[in-house]
């Protein structure tokens, strides 16, 4: 029988998605010039979600004003965190997967397991029992220990950047809408709603707009009761949207544009004859022809003709 590693084996996913998550910020926080983006990524790592492996890169931006208070400061960009925790190779809606299953369906985390297995999710029965548990405590809210990482990133950076988005996992039955920390990447909490109203979102928020932290900015893919919310809650703070949703959102309408024209082309263009390619005839020359050829200026004084 071969003997097993002592160590769990490195996982291999070279067909994996690539996903490079860009910062959402353009300015500075603290002199408002525009950012740079910066070359190396802060982070990268592959995540197992339920539509597959996904290896996910973090792009950061920092200020090159000089004259700024901060200068160099570098900004991270905080949407990866839409996609997995930190320190974490399962996404979000394999966490989502595990509670829904778990607490409304009653199933076995060994149960779980398999069915995640049955996806393509490499996993076991001990780490499902921890997504859940990872799980548990992003519903739980904010805990002490993410509190002194908030007071950190006040003292930083002067103030707080919130962002929300929903995540709609496939096999869950509810909207898992999660709150984080954009200048620190810290996820904050989340909580399981199924469409839920402008109301039912602040009510929600109500304990972190209670923190006694100025907030810089809010961040959101533009969902109405979102917005709503964050207005309620911090109306002094300037909405700011999410570029790759804006990015989306304009690139829509060239998109099918582009699809219609390329079907025009098809049919206008789908009856004509192939181009005729021409086959390439070579000429084999013997050695005198070529030394016949050969231009005067390359033979050298007392060379033979």
């Amino acid at each position: 029988m071969p003997s097993q590693p002592r160590h769990r084996p490195k996982r291999q996913f070279p067909t994996a998605e690539r996903k490079i998550i860009e910062c959402d910020l353009d300015t500075c926080v603290h002199c408002g010039k525009p950012l740079r983006p910066r070359k190396p990524w802060h982070m990268h790592k592959t995540v197992q979600t339920l539509q597959g492996p996904v290896f996910v890169a973090g792009r950061s931006k920092e200020c090159v004003n000089l004259d700024c208070s901060h200068p160099g400061q570098h900004y991270y960009a905080g949407r990866v965190l839409l996609i997995s925790l930190p320190c974490s190779t399962y996404g979000l809606d394999v966490l989502a997967f595990i509670g829904w299953r778990h607490e409304r369906e009653h199933q076995q985390l060994v149960e779980i397991q398999h069915e995640l297995n049955q996806r393509g999710v490499v996993v076991n029965e001990r780490n499902v029992g921890k997504l859940y548990r990872q799980f548990l405590a992003l519903l739980g809210g904010l805990t002490e220990r993410k509190r002194q990482r908030l007071a950190a990133v006040v003292e930083q950076y002067g103030g707080l950047i919130w962002a929300m988005d929903a995540l709609e996992p496939e096999g869950h039955g509810t909207l898992l809408y999660v709150l984080y920390e954009v200048l620190s990447e810290t996820p904050v909490g989340a909580i399981q709603l199924d469409h839920p109203t402008a109301e039912e979102l602040v009510e929600w928020l109500r304990p972190y707009q209670a923190l006694p932290f100025p907030v810089l900015a809010t961040l959101s893919d533009g969902e109405e009761a979102i917005l709503a919310a964050f207005r309620t809650c911090w109306p002094g703070a300037p909405p700011q949207r999410c570029q790759s949703h804006w990015l989306s959102n304009v690139a829509e309408p060239v998109l099918k544009a582009d699809t219609q024209l390329r079907e025009q082309m098809r049919q206008d263009l789908g009856g004509l004859p192939a181009v005729p390619q021409q086959a390439e005839t070579r000429v084999e020359l013997s050695t005198a022809e070529s030394d016949a050829e050969t231009p005067p200026f390359w033979r050298l004084p007392g060379m033979p003709n």
